[in-house]
């Protein structure tokens, strides 16, 4: 059986293959866009080309999200990041990012006081100073073209990806892929990774001190509790003390009573005082003069005194 010339250029199909669908071509469009395969027309010429990395390229800055308008403050801690990290490198060149991020964090949590809040004045200053210059310029024409373009990206971006989604459920119906947008992921930059690992470093040192503060909290507890204890005790005993001396008072007031009563009968020698509650002391005080000048004349008195003082002990005492 003879079989016919075959035509230049065409390749034959291998047996059981499927031909391609309808939505074929976009599919390895879609491939070529993502840089998952080389595309026919381009396969020869850039086969040998390697594979470049996506993300954001290393050294560049990115774009401010409002251009023109003030550098946003940095913490006092990353100040103090900043200002140190240079000189640990050039003192151990050798040394990891992390190892140089612990031993940073371990200085600046050893870091006196006054030391840190040098950095921390510093970098309140600069939040005044940026929070002033950010209300000057919010009020400018700059920052209202800004934010109006902004906000036009932001319409274009949702209605093209509206548009690519549509595109993308209801079949590609042919033409160029060049058209199609690259899903670009830019990776994090070298700033933004140290200040995310100084946070991190940051939150450890206030986890710990946390947790310092929270054993602190419980000594203190129990130190007010048990002086709140002794409190009681102390407010125990001198509501006691004090049912103590009224009852001592009640008792001399009625001593004095007696004393009064008893001694009303008994005149001063040479001047016939006798005693009342409020000058029974000075009563008192004048009969001791009297015996005591002339114990021997006035022997009737001392036995009558006994008589009063160990009748008025007897029911008082």
């Amino acid at each position: 059986m003879s079989h016919g010339p075959k035509q230049p250029g065409a390749a034959a199909a291998p047996a059981g293959a499927k031909a391609p669908g309808p939505h074929g071509g976009f599919l390895v469009a879609v491939k070529q866009e993502r840089g998952e395969g080389p595309r026919a027309s381009e396969k020869g010429s850039h086969e040998e080309e390697p594979v470049k990395k996506r993300g954001w390229p290393k050294g560049k800055k990115r774009k401010k999200i409002l251009p023109n308008g003030p550098k946003a403050p940095v913490t006092g801690y990353v100040r103090f990041l900043n200002e140190r990290r240079e000189q640990i490198r050039t003192r151990h060149p050798d040394l990891p990012f992390p190892e140089i991020t612990k031993m940073l964090g371990a200085e600046w949590s050893k870091l006196q006081p006054s030391e840190k809040q040098r950095y921390l004045d510093e970098a309140e200053r600069e939040k005044q100073q940026y929070m002033k210059e950010l209300r000057a310029y919010q009020q400018s024409e700059a920052y209202k073209m800004c934010t109006e373009k902004i906000q036009e990206k932001k319409i274009k971006k949702e209605d093209s990806g509206s548009g690519l989604m549509n595109t993308l459920l209801n079949g590609h119906k042919g033409g160029d892929c060049d058209g199609f947008s690259t899903f670009d992921v830019p990776i994090f930059t070298e700033e933004f990774l140290d200040q995310n690992k100084a946070r991190e470093a940051e939150l450890r040192r206030l986890r710990k001190m946390n947790v310092a503060f929270e054993e602190q909290n419980a000594v203190l507890q129990r130190h007010t509790q048990s002086m709140n204890s002794a409190r009681e005790r102390l407010e125990q005993e001198l509501a006691l003390e004090e049912r103590r001396t009224l009852a001592l008072q009640q008792q001399l007031q009625a001593v004095r009573q007696a004393l009064t009563a008893s001694f009303a009968s008994l005149p001063v020698p040479g001047t016939g005082e006798t005693p009342t509650l409020s000058t029974l002391d000075f009563y008192m005080a004048r009969l001791h003069g009297a015996i005591e000048r002339d114990p021997a004349q006035h022997e009737k008195l001392i036995v009558r005194i006994k008589e009063i003082l160990a009748q008025v002990a007897s029911e008082h005492l």
